[in-house]
């Protein structure tokens, strides 16, 4: 490309696909279905952005709860089509790996930072006795990650400190690009409301980072709550993620809240930071 314009990198967020869930509008095939045309999207959009300049890189940073499990809460095994077995080893990586091959086909480099949720957690009440790092997005992430392992335009960070829970990642993008990942199950809500506690939280990280005892970062992203939204913290800008399921009965009961089917997409460019955003419908209006 010949073209003065700076080349921009995409980010695809990708959380809370809550593999084999169900409710009465989602389950294991329609999760596939949403995962697909995920990728896409993603990629028509990606040919809008080159009319203006170059996108040949994306970051896919997955954020979590790309499984479902079976003893995270009482009674899950009744809203479930699927068992932790086929989670990891079947449907989570035919349907990530479908996810990959498509980004593949339309991008020359496919740069993944893969972190944890809750949702991976094992064993019901007795999890506390597994080993710290022991979580089922991780297995699964492991798995695709060897899927491709002679495909040289894919990378993966996938933490996983031995003995410990290794619950986040910073992706270092470039210039102004270094974006903390985090599954959000870290944030408690206040008043039925999350977003006094992740401006605690992100403000405690960053106050940590500038004495250097953990990576310092200028963006944070988040899933893990299904409702997208998007906020300042002073000089962090912050997202959370949505999620592709629909119709959660639980959440309209005893939350009186649920999201759309959707995921952030976004556009950066070392030395400006963030470009543009854009969250993607995947429901079926």
């Amino acid at each position: 490309d010949t073209r003065k314009a700076k080349e921009e990198i995409a980010i695809a967020l990708f959380s809370d696909i809550q593999l084999a869930k169900v409710t009465p509008t989602y389950n294991t095939e329609i999760a596939e279905e949403r995962v697909l045309r995920y990728a896409d999207k993603i990629c028509d959009i990606a040919r809008i952005q080159r009319k203006a300049h170059p996108v040949k890189k994306i970051a896919v940073f997955a954020l979590g709860d790309i499984v479902e499990g079976e003893l995270i809460f009482p009674g899950q095994e009744h809203l479930i089509d699927s068992s932790l077995y086929r989670q990891v080893t079947i449907d989570g990586p035919r349907i990530m790996i479908g996810f990959l091959n498509k980004l593949l086909s339309e991008f020359e480099e496919v740069q993944c930072h893969f972190v944890i949720g809750n949702h991976g957690a094992l064993g019901g009440k007795s999890r506390r006795n597994y080993n710290p790092e022991s979580n089922a997005d991780r297995m699964l992430y492991k798995i695709v990650e060897m899927s491709f392992q002679d495909e040289k335009r894919i990378s993966f960070s996938i933490p996983a400190d031995k003995g410990e829970r290794s619950w986040y990642d910073v992706a270092n993008l470039g210039d102004r690009l270094k974006f903390f990942l985090f599954h959000g199950d870290q944030v408690r809500g206040f008043g039925g409301f999350p977003w006094y506690g992740f401006g605690k939280k992100i403000m405690g990280w960053k106050t940590l980072a500038s004495q250097g005892l953990m990576p310092d970062f200028n963006y944070a992203i988040a899933g893990h709550f299904h409702t997208p939204n998007t906020q300042y913290i002073n000089d962090v800008r912050l997202w959370i993620n949505g999620s592709t399921e629909s119709y959660n009965t639980y959440a309209l009961e005893q939350l009186a809240s649920m999201g759309v089917p959707c995921q952030y997409l976004l556009f950066c460019k070392p030395n400006h930071g963030v470009t543009a955003e854009y969250l993607v419908k995947l429901g079926d209006v």
